[in-house]
């Protein structure tokens, strides 16, 4: 019964350290599930090469940094940054004057993964994995793209912060 009662223990941190990492489909018995429920900017019918080179002709023509998303509706952590992404202040101060925001769709980490190879991630490991792009068609953040599938666990200003400091090193230029 203890033996029982650890392993039960076990699982449950290592689900909850790892997020949507462990995750290959959504949780069915899960209250992630309905975390940011309102939130599914990703669309699985999206022509996702054509929405990454329209956003990134719209970065270069606008003057701004792309930024990828590639995560799935089921995955709390991929709507939890898009809950953050449509807060007031991040549109205002960080999104609308320095990117160019797309989410891709990457289902059950098995779609449009020739986009994140593209930007130099070979495996979606976890979402999302946010890529930030130079106009110019440089990742500027490929060691902490992979990094964002705790999204959800991360305090607004972290996020906030985050973004805003390669928006402002990319206008320091």
């Amino acid at each position: 019964m203890l033996r029982f009662f650890l392993s039960v223990l076990l699982l449950f941190l290592v689900s909850f350290v790892f997020g949507c990492v462990t995750s290959g489909s959504p949780a069915k018995h899960d209250d992630h599930s309905k975390v940011h429920a309102q939130y599914t900017p990703y669309n699985a019918e999206a022509a996702a090469w054509s929405e990454v080179h329209q956003t990134l002709a719209k970065a270069q023509a606008n003057d701004r940094l792309a930024l990828i998303v590639m995560g799935a509706n089921w995955c709390h952590d991929s709507r939890g940054l898009a809950a953050q992404f449509d807060k007031e202040r991040f549109k205002t101060e960080l999104l609308d004057p320095n990117y160019e925001l797309l989410y891709v769709d990457v289902g059950k980490k098995n779609r449009n993964i020739d986009i994140a190879q593209k930007f130099g991630v070979d495996d979606i490991v976890g979402t999302p994995t946010v890529f930030i792009v130079h106009p110019d068609g440089e990742v500027l953040n490929l060691e902490t793209a992979p990094t964002w599938r705790n999204a959800d666990s991360r305090s607004e200003d972290e996020i906030f912060d985050y973004f805003m400091s390669y928006a402002q090193a990319f206008r320091a230029e």
